[in-house]
C-alpha cells in the first residue's frame, strides 16, 4: 500500500509539474501575441502625437487592423477558456451541407480572387441534412478554408468536398500550397503552436483555431 501510495504520489507530482509548464508556456505566449499589436498601436499613436506620422487613413487603417487583430486574440482565448471550463453548449439544429458550404466558401471569394485561386466545391447528390451546430461547424470549416486560401499561392486550387461515408459525412480541404511537414503535423492542435518558427504574422493567425 505505501508502493502504491509513493506511485501515485509521483504521478500526480510529474502531471502538475508537466501542468505548470503548460500554463507557463502558454502565458508566455499569450504575452508574445499580444505585444506585437499593443507596440504597433502606441508606436502608431505616439508618433502621431508627435508630428512624426501625419494622421492619415493609411496610419488609422493600421491602427484599427491592430486593435481588430488583438479583439480576435482576446475572443479566441475568452472562447478556448470556456472550452476548458466544459462552459461551451452546443446547439443542434439539422443543417443542409450544401447551403452551409456554400455559404462559407461564398466568404472567401473576394480572398480568392485577389490571388487567382480556383475553387473546386464537390458535394454529392445523396448528402444528407446533418445535426449539428451550425454556427461552431461553421467555425470548424471556415478555420480550415482560411488556412487553405492563406497558404495557397497564387494561381493555386482549393477543393472542397462533402461525401457521405456510411453513417458519417466527411468534409475534405484541400489545397495546391506547401502542405505540412511531417514534424509539425503532431502538433497542429496544440495551443499557439505554428510550423513557422518565426511566427510570422503575414503566414499566419494566433495558432488557436484548431485547438478551438
Amino acid at each position: 500500500e505505501l508502493g502504491a501510495l509513493a506511485l501515485s504520489f509521483n504521478q500526480m507530482t510529474e502531471q502538475l509539474a508537466r501542468a505548470q509548464e503548460v500554463r507557463r508556456q502558454m502565458t508566455a505566449d499569450i504575452a508574445h501575441e499580444l505585444r506585437t499589436p499593443i507596440s504597433v498601436i502606441i508606436g502608431h499613436v505616439e508618433a502621431m502625437n508627435d508630428g512624426v506620422l501625419p494622421s492619415t487613413a493609411e496610419t488609422l487603417d493600421v491602427i484599427r487592423e491592430e486593435a481588430h487583430r488583438l479583439a480576435r486574440l482576446v475572443e479566441d482565448l475568452r472562447t478556448l477558456s470556456r472550452a476548458d471550463a466544459g462552459e461551451i453548449t452546443l446547439v443542434y439544429s439539422q443543417v443542409d451541407p450544401e447551403s452551409l458550404l456554400r455559404r462559407v466558401c461564398a466568404a472567401y471569394r473576394p480572398f480568392m480572387l485577389e490571388k487567382d485561386i480556383s475553387l473546386e466545391l464537390e458535394i454529392d447528390a445523396e448528402t444528407p441534412q446533418v445535426s449539428v451546430d451550425p454556427d461552431r461547424i461553421v467555425q470548424v470549416i471556415d478555420n480550415l478554408l482560411g488556412n487553405a486560401v492563406r497558404f495557397t499561392p497564387k494561381g493555386g486550387r482549393i477543393r472542397v468536398r462533402c461525401l457521405p461515408d456510411g453513417e458519417r459525412l466527411v468534409i475534405r480541404v484541400t489545397d495546391s500550397g506547401p502542405g505540412i511537414a511531417a514534424q509539425d503535423l503532431p502538433h497542429v492542435f496544440d495551443r499557439f503552436y505554428r510550423a513557422d518558427a518565426s511566427r510570422q504574422r503575414e503566414t499566419g493567425g494566433s495558432g488557436l483555431g484548431l485547438a478551438i
